[in-house]
């Protein structure tokens, strides 16, 4: 009886490709370095090395520049018969690790945008890459839970690797210690990949060039389509990383206290928020198989909506605003979980399996995109006067009826297709 826990366990859990696990475990051990420097960065490049915000900002503004460079390539490379999934994934493995040690020993503005450049750039080759090999190595249904699964582990990781790195810091002070575990994670990373990821990619009789399968790719009028919601997605996803925090610090009147949330609530709030995407993000993935591509999205895009209300709420509220962000911020997480494992399956089947590589990357520019779009709107809507600022929540909310009118048209041209495919 007393193995009956663990039998169920595994009953439960999606039955999925060995290497499937192996990459998800590789992937948490290499977010958990990730997590040890994720928040901590500004603060010793500020506060220890002497660097000004602005200098730190742009530093950190840089990778994103050499990202989309990397995800472009990563897209060919992870497609070409000389590279492949594998080798891909071990050069952003290698090129991560070396980021992580210039970042380590940095001392001046200029090693600091190196470090940032060679970080952004071996991230740029890795997500195209990994979420190719997840598409390679499942099929049908089982893909979208295989999916959640990596997102798990990437935000277990990260969540692990943040709450290690305050305890390190706390206890040390050795802030340049969290860059080297970071280093070593990555290498970990590479030699899960090395020694137990096959190379994935199914070599077909025709080869095209790169430009060639690039110029295929974005004449597919259904990816073009997706490409335009995604980027909405990301957009959405952005706001909370770049503008809610200082949307809680600066312009929610705590009842009572005449100032906003302070700094340890607020990371209280996104604890909370992490732990509950961890929690939602299988049984929301499975809970949504029933439902195609679109109507997930469709639902996701309902559900961020509401949360993007509570978060009007939690500005304008006379009193409860504590409580009222919990609720928002845990709205906002089912809503990012349910977004994730539906549009990384969608681009998978839309993507012919020579060419998962190149759809994959033009999937990971949307995030790229987003995250640029996302950041400078919002900072924009929080330097005008505070009924913009608290409108900005109700527009985004608002917006949402334009995505969904986006996807109801995706949902058509995909049952057309399958149409004429029978």
């Amino acid at each position: 009886m007393k193995f009956l826990p663990k039998r169920q366990l595994m009953n439960w859990l999606p039955q999925l490709n060995p290497q499937v696990w192996v990459l998800i475990a590789g992937r948490l051990l290499s977010q958990i370095g990730s997590g040890f420097t994720l928040f901590y960065a500004p603060i010793f490049f500020v506060n220890q090395v002497g660097l000004s915000a602005t200098q730190v900002g742009l530093a950190l503004g840089s990778a994103s520049i050499s990202g989309v460079i990397a995800r472009i390539l990563s897209g060919s490379m992870s497609d070409s018969r000389l590279w492949g999934r594998k080798r891909t994934l071990l050069l952003s493995a290698a090129v991560s690790a070396i980021a992580s040690l210039v970042l380590a020993t940095t001392g001046n503005f200029f090693t600091l945008v190196m470090g940032n450049l060679l970080m952004g750039f071996g991230i740029g080759l890795y997500w195209p890459a990994t979420e190719a090999v997840v598409a390679d190595l499942t099929h049908g249904e089982q893909r979208r839970e295989a999916y959640a699964l990596t997102r798990l582990g990437d935000n277990l990781g990260l969540g692990l690797g943040s709450v290690l790195g305050g305890v390190l810091v706390g206890t040390t002070g050795a802030y340049r210690m969290l860059f080297a575990i970071d280093a070593i994670s990555f290498l970990v990373f590479m030699g899960v990949v090395y020694a137990a990821i096959p190379e994935t990619l199914r070599s077909g009789k025709r080869h095209q060039q790169p430009l060639a399968n690039w110029m295929t790719a974005l004449r597919d009028r259904t990816l073009l389509v997706f490409v335009l919601v995604n980027i909405i997605f990301t957009t959405y996803i952005a706001q909370l990383q770049s503008t809610m925090p200082l949307y809680f610090k600066n312009f929610v009147s705590v009842e009572g206290t005449g100032m906003g949330f302070a700094e340890t609530t607020i990371s209280a709030i996104f604890a909370w928020h992490l732990a509950l995407a961890i929690v939602c993000q299988l049984p929301i993935a499975r809970a949504l198989k029933r439902f195609s591509h679109p109507q997930a999205l469709t639902i996701s895009a309902v559900i961020w909506a509401m949360g993007f209300a509570v978060i009007w709420l939690t500005g304008v509220a006379s009193s409860n605003q504590l409580v009222w962000a919990i609720l928002g911020m845990g709205v906002l997480a089912i809503a990012t979980v349910a977004y994730t494992p539906a549009a990384s399956s969608l681009v998978a089947d839309l993507a012919p399996p020579s060419l998962r590589g190149v759809y994959l990357s033009i999937n990971s520019l949307c995030w790229a995109v987003g995250y640029a779009i996302g950041p400078a709107v919002g900072g924009w809507a929080l330097d005008q006067p505070r009924g913009v600022v608290y409108g900005y929540w109700l527009g985004l909310s608002l917006s949402v009826v334009v995505t969904m009118l986006i996807l109801q048209y995706l949902n058509q041209i995909l049952v057309a297709k399958q149409a004429s495919d029978v």
